[in-house]
């Protein structure tokens, strides 16, 4: 962390993606084990004995994740916690710049038309429940690679600076869960709802305070007031990356130099 003692928030991050990681392969355990067992795979109907417990903690687990974003709190990212009325802090100007709407339709309508597809394998019974609950553990794991290392939707699309602008932060477990949309049933729709609840209110807060949402307005979002910096291994990793990309170029055009030198 650049010689950065590791914050809390940076650290509990990297615990998600630790704990997230292990629900993937105890949830992929479960799913073998189930299917070897020749029974069928149901989420809302979890056969009793040792394999119930997983589907259990994950539905806990998330849950509770849930839960926690409705309330403020020093151990979230500024990215969601822009939203809250405590976190506004007035830069004085009334200037409101949130990133391109156009570029938040487009988001959405790939994650639709994305899962849509999945949906209709799972409907055709190419897809079953269980590697619908696998996909969705997949995703959360995504989730917080998107936070930590990597963002496509930031990078080609949104074009934020960081996390802490990032005009959709709250649909991330709305887009986690997408795929149990089509698995209805007390256990996944209640994730799911969950999930619906929270991407809505977050976006009647953006229609009714969109001044804590725009860096212009709020300097709780800028670089000088963040102390959490989970952009860190973003920028290190785009600087190797254009480091990389210089170093091919320049070979590139040595390589060329030596081809017309020798037909010279």
């Amino acid at each position: 962390m650049n010689g950065r003692k590791i914050t809390k928030v940076t650290l509990l991050h990297y615990i998600k993606l630790t704990y997230r990681s292990i629900l993937f392969i105890c949830g992929l355990l479960w799913y073998i084990l189930v299917k070897t067992g020749n029974k069928k795979v149901s989420l809302n109907e979890i056969p009793s004995g040792a394999v119930a417990v997983v589907p259990a903690i994950i539905w806990l687990v998330f849950m509770v994740e849930m839960i926690l974003r409705f309330f403020p709190s020093h151990l979230e990212s500024p990215g969601c916690q822009k939203q809250f009325r405590d976190n506004y802090i007035s830069t004085g100007k009334t200037d409101i710049i949130i990133q391109d709407d156009n570029a938040t339709v487009i988001v959405a309508f790939i994650w639709i038309i994305l899962n849509a597809g999945i949906g209709a394998l799972y409907m055709t019974n190419i897809l079953d429940q269980g590697i619908m609950l696998l996909l969705s553990l997949m995703y959360s794991i995504c989730d917080i690679i998107c936070i930590l290392f990597f963002c496509p939707f930031q990078s080609w699309f949104l074009k934020n600076k960081c996390c802490s602008t990032c005009r959709i932060y709250n649909w991330d477990y709305a887009m986690m869960f997408t795929p149990l949309f089509f698995v209805p049933g007390k256990y996944t729709w209640s994730l799911l709802l969950a999930s619906v609840i929270l991407l809505v209110r977050w976006e009647i807060t953006v229609w009714k305070y969109p001044e804590r949402f725009s860096e212009n307005t709020n300097a709780y979002l800028k670089c000088t007031n963040c102390s959490e910096k989970l952009c860190v291994h973003k920028t290190q990793l785009k600087r190797l990356w254009d480091k990389l990309n210089i170093e091919k170029k320049l070979k590139e055009k040595r390589i060329l130099q030596g081809i017309e030198k020798q037909k010279k």
